[in-house]
């Protein structure tokens, strides 16, 4: 388990071989970071890996929450990408039930609208192929319509029907850290990497400096490689020149009552013809993501602008005509931002690739970009750059099927089976507060669950239940929790808050959005 947090002097302590105290150092605490964690876990290795925030704080928590293969891949023609990624999506519906759930996902199909029937199948024949499954058929309108009630029918043909995955990121990526820990992983939120270099002459290695943003606490831990799995934050410590280009995708999350569907729909916006996601999740309904550059300070959590809200009312009131959703309607809103790799040619934001890249600087490895579905090869391309596998090794750990994941003896059903579990049961609670290295309350309401993005008022009324327990397991005071819930409701209304209105906006692409700083 990751228990409570550790000293920066424990984690100083010296090697009794005389080496680096650790075989590798990951950067970061994201899928991707927690990917490479348990990769060289599993091997044997030494490795610690430090998060400036919170684990997931960044892009892995304000994902569009699929585990997918990609069909806009194919048509991108990247078939490579579309298969690793569909059997990714394979091994984790096998491994990690509940977390990862197969779900029914419809494309309405409307009269000469672009793809119709015939290409959309050519394409789902295709990729149930790479997926090795047979599971998409076409649905007529009468039969799209009793599925999706209120969806605008005009020129509806019908829809096709296929299947890939849900998860949440967030619980997929403590999932993973809590499977590197029991490897022997080491894994520690709220550490700053300050700076990483190659050791003096003389000594093996990296020295890594690292601040406790708990205690204030500053040390330098020595590490034989490191891997800098930033996502959008790369570039700080890559030593190169800047190559990924932050992209901005934001969600709502609206009242079920309102907005009720069963099923993931992929429903083209009036404006620009993007395909945007409406889908059922944890509850309530998700309606993303907007695709946007992003160049505000990647320091600061990154918030849905009122653009985007506006951009994605519009896209909800056109497809439900006689839902009337308004701002009042939406619980919370997320915005995360995607770590793309720039191909430097300018292109609009949804037509960049959606590749990783690995690449090396004086010693240290960075690896940004990528899927969340991809995570594992892309944590052993990372691996295999540092020299801690060889060719052979990556090679045969590409295509082994052996488990990755094991079940945890004595945890709580919603640590392994997560989607649909009850958030607030006390058992769950106890378990995070006791095994997940929770510093804040809004780790426990925005990433260990998500009580605070699925609830009405930020989930304020269930924190009221949960109270006495949260501060007999963390030992706060009244002071501290008071501390805390101003913290936590000042962190929702900012950054997962509706946003004021400005005003009418024009909406001709929001995923064109000027580069220029917004207010929020």
């Amino acid at each position: 388990m990751l228990g409570q947090r550790r000293t920066l002097t424990e984690l100083a302590a010296p090697s009794t071989q005389g080496k680096p105290q650790w075989d590798l150092i990951v950067i970061g605490g994201g899928i991707t970071g927690a990917g490479v964690m348990l990769e060289a876990a599993r091997r044997g290795q030494r490795v610690l890996l430090l998060e400036q925030t919170d684990f997931a704080w960044g892009t892995s928590s304000r994902s569009s929450k699929m585990v997918h293969g990609g069909l806009r891949y194919i048509a991108q023609g990247d078939i490579a990408l579309t298969r690793h990624s569909l059997l990714e999506r394979e091994r984790l519906l096998n491994e990690l039930p509940g977390l990862v759930e197969r779900a029914t996902y419809l494309f309405p199909l409307r009269k000469g609208v672009f793809p119709g029937r015939w290409p959309m199948k050519a394409v789902l024949w295709l990729y149930d192929f790479l997926a090795g499954i047979r599971d998409h058929r076409y649905l007529n309108r009468t039969q799209l319509l009793e599925r999706v009630p209120g969806l605008q029918d005009q020129d509806l043909t019908g829809a096709m029907c296929y299947t890939d995955a849900l998860t949440d990121d967030c619980r997929l990526v403590m999932r993973t850290l809590l499977e590197g820990a029991r490897h022997g992983g080491v894994a520690q939120n709220y550490a700053r990497v300050v700076q990483a270099e190659r050791s003096e002459k003389g000594e093996q290695g990296f020295s890594v400096t690292v601040e406790d943003r708990v205690s204030g606490e500053l040390s330098t831990l020595k590490a034989t490689a490191v891997v800098s799995a930033t996502g959008a934050w790369a570039d700080r410590f890559s030593g190169t020149e800047a190559r990924v280009r932050p992209l901005r995708g934001s969600h709502l999350f609206i009242d079920p009552a309102v907005l009720p569907v069963n099923d993931c729909l992929t429903v083209m916006h009036p404006d620009d013809g993007r395909p945007v996601f409406v889908f059922p999740w944890e509850g309530v309904t998700c309606v993303g993501t907007t695709d946007l550059d992003h160049p505000q300070d990647m320091d600061i959590e990154a918030s849905a602008s009122d653009r985007e809200v506006v951009y994605l009312l519009k896209l909800i009131n056109t497809q439900f005509p006689g839902r009337n959703v308004t701002r009042e309607h939406i619980y919370s809103t997320i915005a995360g931002v995607r770590p793309v790799i720039a191909s430097g040619k300018g292109v609009d934001p949804s037509k960049e690739r959606r590749d990783h890249a690995v690449w090396g600087e004086n010693g240290i490895v960075t690896v940004s970009g990528g899927k969340l579905t991809t995570f594992r090869l892309i944590a052993l391309d990372a691996l295999l750059a540092t020299g801690l596998i060889d060719d052979k090794e990556h090679r045969r750990s590409q295509k082994s099927k052996a488990r990755g994941f094991e079940p945890i003896e004595n945890a709580p059903q919603a640590v392994e089976a997560f989607l649909h579990a009850d958030q607030t049961n006390s058992a769950f609670i106890a378990w995070i507060l006791a095994h997940e290295s929770v510093v804040h309350l809004d780790d426990l309401m925005l990433r260990r669950t998500r009580l605070g993005l699925v609830k009405p008022a930020a989930g304020i009324a269930v924190l009221t239940t949960l109270r006495a327990q949260i501060q007999q397991a963390l030992g706060w005071d009244n002071t501290r929790w008071d501390k805390e819930l101003i913290r936590y409701r000042e962190i929702h209304q900012r950054y997962y808050g509706v946003p004021t209105p400005v005003g009418d906006v024009a909406e001709p692409n929001v995923s064109a959005e000027p580069r220029e700083r917004q207010a929020g």
